[in-house]
């Protein structure tokens, strides 16, 4: 299951429990695209809420999807207490730049801070 929520028109967020499986990935998938049609860049939040299972095939459209819009990303902040999923955000943001922060869930708020805050 997704919710997500806005922060603002750009700033959308996302909180993930369940399963991560190629379903689910492209459903947040659509949404994301679905507000890249009414702006040109947006930041984006996305929460691990104790997601059960991850596919393979949901992690490969998960890395490689911001890679792919990697100009249509402002910021995003990754929140997860899972160190492996952290390192794929390293990844994206080593490999195309996108501006990726990784926050252990119990910096939340701070993550909420993070993204929040005009670019500078």
């Amino acid at each position: 299951m997704t919710l997500n929520f806005s922060f603002s028109e750009e700033t959308v967020g996302y909180i993930i429990d369940g399963v991560m499986d190629q379903a689910a990935i492209q459903e947040l998938k659509s949404q994301i695209l679905e507000k890249f049609e009414t702006h040109d860049k947006i930041n984006l939040y996305v929460e691990d809420d104790n997601i059960t299972h991850f596919s393979l095939n949901a992690v490969v459209i998960a890395t490689l999807f911001p890679m792919e819009f990697h100009k249509r990303f402002d910021k995003i902040a990754l929140v997860t207490n899972r160190k492996w999923i952290h390192a794929l955000g390293v990844l994206d943001t080593v490999l195309v730049g996108v501006n990726i922060k990784n926050f252990m869930v119990s910096d939340r708020l701070k993550a909420i801070s993070s993204i929040s805050e005009p670019k500078e």
